[in-house]
């Protein structure tokens, strides 16, 4: 297994984010620096990134349904709840696959595949997330053609790929793209304040009614079709603590 892969599979980071830390001189294997990406570590040899030591954990990928409150990180200089700690302290070494904002709340996948991290995050890949939006008041209608044809945000064009009213304070979004608190920031910019954001679907993963704060496995089924490409919807209900 390549070196970059290795990395990937002992859930470090996706396997771009590991070449980076192989060209930069962060890893060693058996005490020595390594930035030859042909390197294939065998099962004696002793790898580290930044002086840690690297294992290949079993593989591992979980849907999480994050409070409120809770930071999209491991670790927060502030002292916050983070998402990590809704989970048991043995468990694998997971991260999570994008993120959402503290007041946020809804689905996470947190996962040490790199490459289905890389799947679910390229843009190249275009995966769907759903959120529920709630607005401060009735949302305008005329508004969703501006949404939909982009707002720019820090000299990048963000566009809302789907919207649907369920009610009139309470709309279906859909983006396929991952800019940092970009739906509050979009309806800010059209005049509106987002009170409430919740996301319900990753590709074809579904919350469903997983309890809040709750995480479960994911199924081979639903692995499989997170990296099979077109996505479909599909939910399940089993939880655990």
């Amino acid at each position: 297994m390549r070196l970059n892969r290795f990395l990937a599979a002992a859930g470090i980071a996706s396997r771009r984010h590991c070449d980076k830390l192989i060209a930069t001189g962060r890893v060693t294997i058996n005490g020595e620096r390594c930035t030859d990406f042909s390197a294939q570590p065998g099962a004696r040899d002793h790898v580290k990134v930044d002086g840690r030591p690297v294992h290949i954990d079993p593989p591992m990928t979980i849907a999480l349904n994050k409070p409120a409150g809770f930071v999209s990180t491991r670790s927060d200089p502030h002292a916050r709840n983070t998402i990590f700690d809704l989970l048991p302290a043995k468990f694998p070494r997971l991260f999570n696959v994008g993120r959402l904002d503290t007041p946020s709340e809804g689905l996470l996948i947190l996962t040490n595949d790199g490459e289905l991290a890389q799947r679910l995050m390229h843009p190249r890949y275009k995966v769907d997330k759903e959120y529920e939006v709630i607005l401060d008041r009735p949302w305008d209608p005329a508004l969703t053609t501006k949404l939909r044809r982009g707002i720019f945000l820090e000299g990048q064009r963000a566009q809302i790929a789907r919207l649907h009213a369920i009610r009139p304070t309470r709309l279906r979004v859909v983006l396929r793209q991952g800019i940092n608190r970009q739906i509050r920031r979009m309806f800010q910019a059209v005049g509106y304040k987002v009170t409430g954001l919740i996301r319900s679907r990753i590709g074809n993963l579904r919350l469903g009614d997983l309890p809040r704060g709750q995480w479960r496995a994911l199924t081979k089924t639903e692995l499989a079709q997170l990296k099979r490409f077109p996505l479909r919807a599909v939910s399940r209900s089993r939880t655990n603590s």
